[in-house]
């Protein structure tokens, strides 16, 4: 094998596939990046089993091959070398010899016969989407995932399409973020639930800019994701999805408008003396046209005060700081809807003028 590229665009492939190769694992083949170098085409491949991603990259091609290549090292000796050509080359005993200007590596290979290749799905009616509308989707929602495995279907993101919308939604017991978009062409109903250590990925490679798009192509036990020069693979998680729709009420005893950076900055106020413990919530007092947060904990008391539009009756309500926090940050809107049932009953925080996104919110009891 013997494969010539740019040193930036090999970096660029190899940080992208490192995202899929395992650190933690009993084979260590899944510690390897593949090298496949066909007649006209240089991939690198990295694949942990639940997370599989291929780069192409521009090169020139001398001779066809094929090799694995421990991560770490490969990465660490690309990540140093000179920003000029580099030449890769293989021999019939799988030693890797690369150099670059006055700089010169060997390293032991695997055969890539051994490497685990990606699942072979069909492409086939796929879902298209603008990179910067996923990319901005998911950082919206993947916030709200449940880091701990005690339901592993709740460390995922639900993918639904219905009625030619889009939807995102994460739970994770505490709350719910939901991230909606009207599709540009009709698309078939879909239902699945993507780990939320794929989307965190995904969400990186994705692009800003606003004409590149993304294809997704969908099979009972895998998504693809298709963009720029890379695929990206990934099992779906099994199982019943918590029925999220139904918890979202249209009646309020109590609806405010306000300005989101204010409450933003007033809440992270108060979170300094909660310090984001159950115990030390921060407090909600509605009345009239003013919302009042505070909190009293050992580390002191805070009071804030911020004009609102109010409908509805008078509240006082106490929260987890950090979930009203999260969902706030990645709010865009200059204003925004809070809606409240009962001190008991959770906050729904929305758009205003249209529903393209929505957060739930459990409240905390008060004493």
């Amino acid at each position: 094998m013997h494969v010539i590229c740019q040193k930036d665009e090999l970096l660029t492939g190899v940080n992208t596939v490192l995202k899929a190769v395992s650190t933690r694992t009993t084979l260590p083949i899944l510690q390897c990046i593949l090298l496949d170098v066909y007649e006209d085409e240089f991939k690198l491949i990295g694949n942990d089993l639940e997370l599989g991603i291929e780069s192409n990259l521009k090169a020139t091609i001398i001779k066809p091959g094929s090799i694995a290549i421990d991560a770490r090292i490969f990465s660490e000796i690309v990540k140093k070398l000179p920003n000029s050509e580099v030449h890769i080359k293989v021999d019939e005993h799988q030693l890797m010899n690369i150099t670059c200007e006055k700089s010169e590596f060997n390293i032991p290979g695997q055969s890539s016969n051994e490497f685990i290749q990606l699942p072979q799905i069909t492409k086939k009616n796929p879902l298209v989407i603008k990179q910067s509308i996923l990319k901005e989707m998911i950082h919206q929602t993947i916030f709200s995932i449940a880091i701990e495995e005690i339901r592993p279907i709740l460390t995922g993101e639900l993918f639904e399409i219905k009625n030619n919308n889009l939807n995102i939604v994460s739970v994770d017991g505490y709350r719910v973020s939901i991230r909606q978009k009207e599709l540009a062409k009709q698309f078939e109903d879909i239902t699945v639930i993507i780990p939320g250590k794929t989307l965190a990925e995904i969400q990186k490679i994705l692009d800003s800019d606003e004409e590149n798009e993304v294809a997704i192509y969908f099979t009972d036990k895998h998504v693809l994701f298709e963009m720029n020069s890379s695929i990206i693979v990934s099992r779906l998680l099994e199982g019943d999805f918590p029925k999220y729709d139904q918890i979202f009420s249209t009646d309020y005893e109590t609806l405010i408008k306000v300005d989101r950076k204010s409450i933003l900055s007033s809440i992270e106020r108060a979170a300094l003396i909660a310090r984001e413990s159950k115990k030390s919530p921060v407090k909600f007092q509605i009345e009239n046209s003013l919302l009042t947060i505070s909190s009293n904990t050992d580390l002191g008391k805070v009071h804030e005060e911020i004009d609102i539009k109010k409908e509805g009756n008078e509240l006082e309500i106490a929260f987890n700081p950090k979930y009203l926090i999260d969902a706030l940050r990645v709010i865009e809107d200059n204003e925004i809807q809070l809606i409240f049932t009962s001190s008991l009953n959770p906050c729904i925080i929305k758009d205003p003028i249209k529903e393209s996104y929505k957060y739930l919110i459990l409240p905390i009891r008060l004493n």
